[in-house]
């Protein structure tokens, strides 16, 4: 069985590679959001008390977020594992996890500096009406700043501004530089696989040195 976290930046390309990766090994992804929803749809005690946080604007602790999790794995599903997206996002959820019995086999990060984030992401440009996605530099329009279709005027996203990726990313580190430290005392004492793959190289590239180590 294949519990699988994948951890990286924003725009490190980690959606593209957890596809590829539970096409690969026949597991589903499992997203907090996804769970949190799920749990409010479904009208548990559990659910009804997910709701209710988010209803008052407050933050579902790690406690629950293990409780959704430990529940979702026991799905038939999941028999052949899963990889997790977006969760453990702090020390907290990872701890919370290990001391409720969540084991996980493997654990990758893909690497991708930040001065690299911040050239892909701040070159993002996209036509507000069909999402028709651009890249200045990697996939530019026939006409710089409009889209090839309608012709019409191409915008930079906020949360593609260089400012906004890199508060983004500061973010991250600061929550991740604890997380990775973590996985990989678990990785040392031989209770998982932890390791890093160069985010830089092409998707295929990236996805070569993933299915490797599976």
């Amino acid at each position: 069985m294949r519990n699988i976290i994948l951890l990286g930046p924003p725009g490190a390309g980690k959606g593209t590679q957890a596809d590829l990766i539970c096409d690969l090994c026949n597991i589903p992804k499992i997203s907090t959001g996804d769970m949190l929803r799920e749990a409010v749809a479904s009208g548990s005690k559990l659910g009804k008390e997910v709701s209710n946080i988010l209803d008052s604007g407050g933050l579902v602790s790690d406690e629950i977020i293990g409780s959704l999790i430990k529940e979702r794995l026991s799905m038939p599903d999941c028999i052949n594992g899963s990889l997790f997206d977006g969760v453990p996002r702090t020390i907290g959820q990872a701890k919370q996890l290990a001391e409720m019995g969540v084991n996980f086999s493997h654990v990758i990060e893909i690497h991708v500096d930040d001065q690299a984030i911040v050239e892909r992401m701040s070159g993002r440009r996209v036509h507000p009406g069909s999402g028709r996605n651009y890249h200045i530099e990697y996939n530019p329009p026939e006409n710089e700043g409009y889209d090839d279709i309608s012709g019409e005027p191409l915008i930079q996203r906020e949360d593609d501004k260089p400012e906004t990726v890199l508060k983004r990313l500061s973010v991250y580190h600061e929550q991740t530089k604890p997380l990775t430290d973590f996985y990989m005392s678990k990785s040392e004492e031989g209770i998982l696989a932890f390791f890093k793959v160069n985010g830089l190289n092409s998707v295929d590239k990236v996805f070569e040195s993933i299915s490797k180590h599976l």
